[in-house]
């Protein structure tokens, strides 16, 4: 983890003025799509393309997020209520070291470790500290996808994890989610 910690501060020059970090996150977001096939908007049915060939899809109108949609679970009679207890599992990498070196050296997340702690979130509740850290890029899929789908995410700073926005650090993201801790 501290790792992860160096590299995300190593991101973030000092010399920089915002603006110019919004631009950086901005072109990593745009160089890693840029080798995916990506739709601009959520189909009107919500019926999306699943599989590791899907295309990403912009979810908001600003592109914040970008999903591509691996397992849709069941979208009609499996949706997230508000409030309800979400468990996720998941990794995340760091879009802009990816841009500036062309790997995916840093890691950090839940997903391939059973002794991690578990992640869960209140949906919808964003009065709640313990849903509000993971900020709204996490519980976005659930608005078109049943609770137990699998999704890649591409997520700017602003929609991420809530104590990491003044880093303007977008990351890409592989989240499972499930009704029960796993």
């Amino acid at each position: 983890m501290g790792l992860f910690a160096l590299a995300t501060l190593a991101s973030c020059n000092d010399d920089q003025s915002y603006a110019d970090r919004l631009n950086d996150e901005r072109n990593a977001v745009n160089a890693y799509l840029a080798n995916h096939r990506v739709v601009m908007s959520v189909p009107e049915d919500s019926v999306f393309e699943v599989g590791p060939d899907a295309p990403f899809y912009r979810l908001d109108e600003d592109g914040n997020i970008f999903m591509q949609v691996l397992n849709a679970g069941d979208r009609v009679n499996d949706r997230a209520k508000k409030s309800e207890s979400i468990y996720f599992r998941y990794s995340r990498y760091n879009l802009a070291i990816w841009y500036a070196n062309g790997t995916w050296s840093v890691y950090s997340g839940n997903e391939n470790t059973m002794d991690a702690q578990s992640c869960s979130f209140n949906y919808s509740d964003y009065t709640l500290p313990s849903s509000s850290q993971w900020g709204y890029g996490l519980q976005y899929p659930l608005l078109f996808l049943g609770v137990e789908c699998e999704v890649n995410l591409v997520i700017k700073s602003q929609f991420g994890f809530t104590n990491e926005i003044s880093y303007v650090t977008p990351f890409f993201y592989h989240v499972r989610y499930f009704h029960s801790q796993i």
